[in-house]
């Protein structure tokens, strides 16, 4: 069945180690939106940080961000949103506080703010170029549980890689784990990991089933590629999942096929060996 949707992560699979979208990339996805083939970047970028990506396409595509939590087009509007109802936020605040150094809140409300943060170090090594790069959307308060006064999509830690697995089996060990998934992006050679808590039933994978449905699209059609664990499910529900080379061991060993590295044009390798090859 040919592919009519490519999901495709930003960090390690669209962009290189420079950040940069490779032109062999920018060509690829090109020819596949001349082609009919609808193009969804899906990333836990939030839209404040991927606007910087999908404003280079010069083309219009749907964006799922915070790891699934919205679905917006290139321009921002909000075609659907998946929110933490706020006492859900605030049990996770509370029971994480012995587990955990700093927290942050997003809000999918440009007119009031987007992302809430306490205790905020600016100079740390590891989170001073994200919070310099959101600056212009940050509320810096003493306590989060002063400013949530409203639903946030997501609520979100960061540390090493071992403290974020740690804090993941706390998440999952608490008595309310049901009202909320959670997922993990490991950059292991920086000792650095992100961990996204969104509402129950929401990821990247389950975000795509959606939007495919939406588009009248089988998980067949769908191609899905990314390199970190929070691609995980979305490789899962694709008919076609693509891994890459750089991509974390655990995907790697899950069977997919793998294709160049970031820095290869390996999203580009993939699309031409299983998309245009077979039109």
């Amino acid at each position: 069945m040919a592919i009519r949707l490519i999901a495709i992560d930003i960090d390690g699979t669209l962009t290189n180690s420079r950040g940069e979208i490779p032109q062999v990339n920018h060509l690829a996805i090109n020819h596949a939106l001349d082609r009919g083939i609808k193009i969804v970047l899906a990333t836990g970028r939030s839209f404040h940080h991927t606007r910087l990506i999908s404003d280079n396409l010069h083309r219009s595509v749907k964006l799922i961000l915070n790891n699934g939590a919205l679905i917006k087009s290139s321009s921002g509007e909000t075609l659907e949103r998946c929110v933490i109802p706020k006492a859900t936020a605030a049990y996770i605040i509370e029971a994480t506080r012995a587990a955990r150094e700093g927290v942050l809140m997003m809000f999918d409300e440009p007119e009031k703010y987007e992302l809430v943060a306490e205790g905020i170090d600016w100079n740390h090594p590891n989170r001073q170029t994200y919070y310099e790069l959101h600056q212009s959307i940050i509320l810096e308060v003493d306590s989060l549980l002063d400013a949530l006064s409203h639903d946030p999509i997501q609520v979100s830690f960061n540390g090493s890689v071992d403290a974020m697995r740690a804090l993941a089996e706390v998440l999952t060990s608490l008595p309310r784990a049901r009202e909320f998934s959670h997922t993990l992006t490991e950059y292991v050679h920086r000792d650095f990991s992100l961990l996204d808590v969104l509402t129950a039933g929401c990821s990247k994978g389950a975000t795509l089933q959606r939007l495919s449905k939406q588009l009248a699209i089988s998980r067949d059609e769908v191609m899905a590629i990314g390199d970190n664990l929070n691609d995980r499910d979305m490789l899962e529900f694709a008919g076609l999942a693509v891994v890459m080379g750089n991509a974390v061991p655990e995907l790697k060993s899950r069977g997919w096929p793998v294709t160049g590295n970031h820095d290869d044009g390996g999203l580009a390798k993939a699309m031409e060996q299983f998309v245009f090859q077979s039109m």
